[in-house]
């Protein structure tokens, strides 16, 4: 194979290429094919890694109404605003399923498979079979979340129970099942509480500090789980006080656009109560008068990514704001300043199911 760059020994470019900012692979990838192939190759992204300058990317799932199909895009920008990009080599995932990022990979819970996904080198690849158990009594509706690397899966699943008294019957219970997603391997055992069931009444759920916190559309179903303990708790009666829905943990505090109020949220788990961010009021008046269902995701160090769907000159679309944030007053306080606010999707075709953060 000819060198990369015929004046340069191999490892040399690998540590000038990794340095690139990673917007501007696309751009390498067409250089050559040799380029292209070190553009995929997972030792570029292990050396990124090693020498620390890794970044933020953030992907969203889309549902075309069209169709059907739910097909990832990635916020890449384009001249001075961003677009969301179809990712074309990754395959439609149902829109019912579960997503949750770790680190460069992003992890697909379908309702028959489970998937990684790549986002380095836009890869697929099949996760474990779930334990058995699972793949006789599967969960139509689940959540996942991650703390230290290890995917929490939870959600109903209907099996068959045994009461200490001989008795026996079939009903829907409360399963927790644990990947580890640096041996890829499913833990055991597989937990199940039969006196919970919240399942699809679940409208969000958010990691802090720890604990998986289950916001249900009834409050009377809001759960927090606490994976060390095992134990299962009623959620803090502030935090369940707010109808949040496609929230955002950064810093462990709790961001969401409450769209009646016109203001973007926050709850600190530390002081158990709700402030509004400063500094957006013109902008969340403005924008985001006519939005609905939005989305945020953690999009790098103390800064989110707001999504959210509005009519734009009489056109149906999707924008995305992404804000910086910062603590003042001795920590009392939380501003936001709008870095950017971009129309990423012109065509009202399409519905934002999930957006996950990823780092490569």
């Amino acid at each position: 194979m000819s060198p990369l760059i015929p004046s340069l020994p191999d490892d040399v470019t690998l540590d000038i290429v990794a340095r690139v900012p990673r917007s501007h692979y696309p751009t390498l990838s067409l250089v050559s094919k040799n380029f292209r192939k070190l553009i995929a190759s997972p030792k570029l992204y292990k050396r990124r890694s090693q020498l620390g300058i890794t970044q933020h990317r953030v992907y969203a799932l889309l549902r075309n109404r069209d169709t059907g199909h739910c097909r990832f895009y990635v916020l890449h920008r384009r001249g001075l605003s961003n677009r969301l990009v179809m990712v074309s080599s990754l395959p439609p995932v149902s829109y019912r399923g579960s997503f949750v990022s770790v680190g460069s990979k992003t992890y697909v819970f379908n309702d028959a498979d489970a998937l990684s996904v790549d986002c380095a080198s836009h890869t697929v690849e099949p996760l474990p079979d779930m334990p058995q158990r699972m793949a006789k009594y599967p969960m139509p509706s689940k959540v996942s979340n991650v703390i230290d690397g290890k995917v929490y899966l939870i959600g109903d699943s209907f099996c068959h129970i045994e009461y200490e008294d001989g008795g026996s019957m079939n009903g829907w219970r409360k399963t927790v099942m644990v990947l580890d997603t640096e041996s890829q391997k499913w833990e055991e055992p597989v937990m199940i509480k039969h006196d919970l069931r919240v399942g699809a009444t679940w409208s969000d759920s958010v990691v802090m500090d720890g604990k998986v916190y289950m916001k249900g559309y009834s409050n009377r179903n809001s759960v927090v789980y606490e994976p060390e303990a095992r134990k299962w708790e009623a959620m803090d009666e502030v935090l369940n006080s707010k109808n949040w829905e496609g929230a955002c943990v950064v810093d462990d505090v709790l961001y969401y656009l409450d769209c009646s109020e016109k203001a973007l949220r926050a709850y600190d788990p530390k002081q158990s109560s709700w402030s509004v961010v400063k500094g957006l009021d013109e902008f969340l008046a403005s924008e985001c008068a006519q939005s609905k269902w939005p989305n945020a995701v953690k999009c790098g160090a103390e800064k989110l990514a707001l999504f959210f769907p509005k009519t734009h000159e009489g056109k149906e679309v999707i924008c995305c704001a992404e804000i910086a944030l910062e603590r003042r007053q001795g920590g009392g306080e939380i501003w936001g300043k709008l870095e950017c606010c971009d129309v990423v999707i012109e065509d009202g075709l399409f519905d934002m199911v999930e957006c996950v953060s990823v780092t490569v």
